[in-house]
């Protein structure tokens, strides 16, 4: 197998190859590092390619974030703490996360979330109603998704 060494190409090369990648997707800044130096990239040439990136707008965290975090939220894959995690797994910085989740988080409620994200997965469930297994299985779900169990269980009780 031939390994292709990137490291020996002019830093053109380097920043195409970049380029090609973004075209597919977003990354983070530290992804972005990461593919490189696995690449082989010395760490000049990346950190030129990378500041070049984010100086053209091609390589964005803020934006990346504030994409992602929307995007979680209105599908109602993650919320919370579970968002936050998926977040700085990605690569975003602390910083970052927070700046981006502040109002977000603020200006959606939880209550109605939960009881969202539940009647998407489970339509006509009523946890009065559910055995002890169905509501330990919904409950799970909403906690995976990130929601607390405080608010799980006010959404779900007040519901009937």
């Amino acid at each position: 197998m031939i390994s292709r060494n990137i490291e020996l190409l002019p830093a053109d090369k380097v920043y195409q190859y970049a380029l090609r990648l973004l075209s597919g997707r977003d990354y983070t800044v530290a992804k972005m590092r990461h593919k490189l130096a696995a690449q082989e990239v010395v760490e000049q040439g990346l950190e030129t390619v990378v500041s070049r990136l984010q100086r053209e707008g091609w390589l964005n965290d803020m934006r990346y974030a504030e994409r992602f975090a929307e995007s979680a939220l209105s599908s109602g894959r993650y919320y919370g703490v579970r968002l936050r995690l998926e977040m700085r797994r990605r690569g975003f910085s602390e910083e970052v996360v927070h700046e981006t989740l502040a109002p977000l988080l603020a200006e959606s409620d939880e209550i109605s979330e939960v009881r969202s994200a539940a009647e998407r997965r489970y339509p006509g469930f009523s946890y009065s109603a559910a055995s002890d297994r169905d509501k330990r299985r919904v409950v799970g779900f909403l906690q995976r998704r990130g929601f607390g169990f405080s608010a799980i269980m006010r959404a779900l009780r007040t519901e009937e």
